[in-house]
């Protein structure tokens, strides 16, 4: 099992990390009108940047995070940090979203639980904590308040936009709602849509938070207590999605923690004890309205609805070239999910390039450090810079 209690930060930062990185937050006064029929008067949102915005102010790259994630993607807050951002392999010197080349914005979305206005921010209408009276956000809503952001940070056009599984989807919304505010997307480990089953999973995490007796209606906070029974158990159930079977085979197998069968209901085999390290870890860093909002925005996402369907005609508006990477052990989204989206891009018309990597780490595979995808992912940003002239930082 991981150690419960990761040491800090021991040798030098390295050569290829964006360093230590202070968190930045944008306040917006102008209301803000969602997908649900409710309006945000106001709200913030935390992000962080890595890298140089040039003078033509046309190298931002702009990250979206996946359903935990948040706007720490690379470097250290501390050099007391365990470890660096969720996706500190791909972003930084010399690496695949190069920071030498690139100005890279990531941020935490509406909703979320790390900063930027959510159910754990205070209402200013009510005077408590926003809890589960936060209303529903989409894909859509998180893409507007982006816009928002870009024009805060003086961009008028994304490089790119790039996120691996939810945040994938986010890309795709951007490509078709503004698509002359981004010169290229990258979809990886994502879906147009989720399919019953993908549904059904998210429903079940939100019935063991809901069920938890300490979930009091959302109202848990103002109980001074966590839901982190249900918590551990909707991470436990989503990250048996996120591996595949080989990987989960290869790194525990039936291996027992001790040699001798307990016969009993405690922790007897090494999987169980990885599932449960991570669950209670999750439910001591996240927020358990967040987590129900942030799958029902998941569960929401189909672009292709209100054209009857058609994805092709769904993705018409799109203007950019599209890179769309899946995994062969991806069985939460699998490759079949990708080709669809690459299929109906191809029908529509628009420039997209398309790779099926081999990969045993199923989903969790677009977080990794893999060689064939760290050159796929390489190769691509570097077409991008050098289409749009894009020099190294001097």
């Amino acid at each position: 099992m991981p150690d419960s209690h990761p040491s800090a930060v021991t040798e030098p930062i390295p050569a290829d990390s964006v360093g230590l990185i202070t968190p930045e937050v944008a306040h917006f006064d102008t209301p803000l009108a969602l997908a649900c029929g409710k309006v945000l008067p106001a709200y913030d949102l935390v992000y962080e940047t890595y890298g140089t915005l040039n003078a033509q102010r046309n190298n931002a790259v702009l990250i979206c995070h996946a359903l935990s994630g948040h706007h720490h993607a690379a470097g250290y807050h501390s050099l007391e940090d365990p470890k660096p951002g969720w996706w500190d392999a791909h972003i930084g010197p010399g690496k695949s979203i190069d920071t030498n080349r690139f100005f890279v914005v990531s941020l935490n979305n509406l909703g979320g639980c790390h900063g930027s206005t959510g159910p754990v921010s205070h209402n200013p209408e009510t005077g408590r904590q926003w809890g589960p009276d936060f209303p529903m956000v989409t894909v859509s809503d998180w893409v507007n308040s982006q816009v928002r952001l870009a024009d805060y940070l003086g961009i008028e056009r994304f490089a790119a936009a790039v996120g691996g599984s939810l945040g994938g989807m986010q890309v795709m919304q951007w490509t078709t709602a503004y698509p002359e505010r981004i010169a290229n997307a990258v979809v990886i480990a994502a879906t147009p849509r989720l399919s019953a089953q993908n549904i059904a999973f998210n429903e079940v995490a939100r019935q063991a938070i809901r069920s938890d007796p300490e979930f009091h209606d959302g109202w848990y906070a103002e109980h001074d207590t966590v839901p982190r029974r249900g918590l551990k158990l909707a991470r436990m159930v989503g990250h048996i999605t996120y591996l595949s079977e080989d990987a989960m085979g290869t790194k525990f197998g039936r291996d027992l923690r001790t040699n001798d069968l307990n016969f009993g209901y405690e922790v007897e085999f090494q999987v169980e004890s990885y599932l449960r390290y991570q669950g209670d870890t999750f439910s001591n860093s996240f927020d358990a309205n967040t987590y129900l909002l942030m799958t029902k925005a998941l569960d929401y996402f189909d672009p292709a609805a209100i054209h009857g369907g058609d994805l092709a005609r769904a993705l018409a508006p799109a203007q950019c070239p599209f890179l769309v990477v899946s995994f062969t052990t991806d069985w939460r989204f699998p490759p079949p999910r990708s080709r669809e989206l690459v299929d109906a891009m191809v029908s529509a018309g628009k420039p997209v390039s398309y790779v099926n990597i081999d990969s045993p780490h199923g989903h969790d595979a677009f977080l990794l450090p893999e060689a064939r995808y760290q050159a796929i992912f390489s190769g691509y940003m570097s077409r991008v810079a050098r289409d749009l002239g894009i020099r190294e930082a001097r």
